[in-house]
């Protein structure tokens, strides 16, 4: 008992473990006493250390799920940008008439972004994803009339682009597919001038005349006209371009970005490869179609390159569905336009040119790493001008402080994480001017109205007697007016 009554008389804390178990294990007779006190030592011992690492453990695995990472610090960025594609166009977008297995499966595999949107018509959308400026700033709120030979041209001399950041941070950038933002024969370097080491683009205008995108197409690649494509389906040769350019990057060990402006399903409608494969009349469908066959060779393309868990892959729409382009079959029918689409939630009317849910909504989804949630559906607003920092912030690619961006980066959602929420989306289109929508309440520069979107895809002029409408707009005016005093004093 000496030896015990001396040990409980001893500091029991953790920093006298080692002293008093030093005293324990002294030459001593057996004593069942000392045996069974040393026991609950050892086990109080070993219960602290278990705590120890569960508690590190658990905080390394916050830590990760707050801060995801990409594999590298430069990463990989392929973007593939429909022309005239509207959300309604994607079953995994509930949509009803078309059937598109290769984008639900990398929705499947990736996140969607349920409300992303971008100006009606392509050149004020193209313009405000290069430069991240809403329309009314950049100033190109029509289509640039490439397709007559305009002189005009997008000047982003004035105006920097993300390319043109990437590239000085050591990128190698292509793009592809459809250049409406100036006439080549006129402007021959604005491709390089605007970011880009290399292209393959439809060249519009040649020889005083306009040209075509899909069967004989007529290509600039790097400032020279393709003459080995003119029985090929112009989609197929791009996506060719787009293989190899990654492929090349690969090789050389530097890191890429991609923008491949994708010509489909814009008009006209014409046949796919697959349309005379199997001897049936050209249809928007069938288009769409064959549009996302080819997503579905890019994405196998980078499996095979052993490259997907540092590429970011990004489809999205340019803008709504051109809805002439679209016969629906159930014409007639109550409640059944001759261009109505359907979804799930409802049928779409209108489209392209037009300031409503139909010419603005489009896809966007995001595939690739093993950062990138599988399946995760996000329902944050996003604007197309949002793209510009997000892929700054992808790359590590610094944002000079003199230069304006009004997009906000979406990287912590692309990581299924929670980021900072934008309280409108802005689109504007020629002789339309502008609206602003928060996600329930669209508001018009022009003729003051204000609509209800509630209910999407359904809206309609709000009500006179609604407060929830007076407060909506009291708060899209004021918004409205912000933006442009801020535009008179950049």
């Amino acid at each position: 008992m000496k030896y015990l009554n001396d040990f409980l008389s001893n500091d029991l804390s953790p920093k006298n473990y080692a002293s008093n178990l030093h005293y324990l294990c002294k030459p001593t007779p057996f004593s069942w006493h000392a045996f069974f006190l040393v026991y609950h030592f050892m086990f109080r011992a070993l219960f602290f250390l278990v705590v120890l690492l569960c508690t590190c453990f658990l905080s390394l695995a916050a830590s990760s799920a707050i801060e995801p990472t990409s594999v590298t610090p430069q990463p990989n960025i392929l973007m593939i940008y429909a022309d005239d594609l509207g959300y309604e166009t994607l079953q995994c977008y509930d949509g009803l008439d078309f059937t598109t297995p290769k984008l639900d499966a990398m929705a499947a595999e990736g996140v969607r972004f349920n409300r992303a949107y971008a100006s009606p018509v392509c050149t004020p959308s193209r313009v405000s994803l290069l430069t991240g400026l809403y329309p009314f700033r950049h100033s190109h709120l029509g289509v640039l009339p490439v397709h007559k030979g305009t002189h005009q041209k997008v000047d982003f001399g004035k105006m920097p682009t993300f390319p043109q950041l990437l590239r000085a941070n050591g990128y190698t950038t292509s793009v592809t597919g459809k250049w409406q933002l100036a006439t080549l024969e006129v402007w021959p370097n604005h491709i390089r001038n605007a970011g880009f080491d290399s292209w393959c683009v439809w060249q519009i205008w040649r020889d005083g005349e306009k040209t075509s995108r899909h069967w004989n197409p007529t290509f600039n690649e790097d400032g020279q006209i393709r003459e080995d494509i003119q029985k090929r389906f112009g989609p197929d040769v791009l996506v060719d371009y787009v293989i190899e350019q990654m492929a090349e990057a690969q090789a050389a060990n530097q890191p890429f970005l991609i923008i491949h402006n994708e010509l489909l399903p814009h008009d006209p409608i014409v046949e796919t490869p697959e349309d005379r494969r199997l001897n049936r009349q050209p249809r928007l469908t069938h288009m769409v179609g064959y549009l996302d066959q080819l997503v579905g060779r890019l994405l196998d393309a980078v499996e095979r390159l052993g490259i997907r868990d540092n590429t970011y892959v990004v489809f999205m729409g340019d803008n709504g569905t051109h809805e002439v382009d679209f016969d629906n079959p159930k014409f007639g029918q109550p409640g059944e336009r001759k261009h109505t689409r359907h979804t799930r939630a409802g049928n779409v009317n209108g489209g392209k040119f037009e300031l409503n849910d139909a010419g603005t909504h489009v896809p966007l989804i995001v595939w690739g790493p093993p950062s990138v949630p599988a399946g995760q559906v996000c329902d944050d607003l996003v604007d197309v001008v949002d793209l510009f920092p997000t892929y700054c912030e992808l790359t590590n690619t610094a944002i000079p402080e003199s230069l304006t961006v009004d997009g906000r980066s979406i990287v912590p959602q692309i990581h299924g994480q929670t980021g900072e929420l934008r309280p409108w989306v802005h689109h504007a289109i020629s002789g339309k001017g502008e609206s602003l929508f928060d996600g329930s309440w669209r508001a018009f520069s022009q003729k003051d109205q204000l609509w209800d979107a509630r209910q999407l895809p359904a809206e309609s002029p709000a009500a006179a007697d609604d407060e929830r409408a007076d407060s909506a707009r009291a708060r899209l005016e004021e918004a409205f007016q912000t933006l442009h005093q801020n535009t008179l004093t950049d």
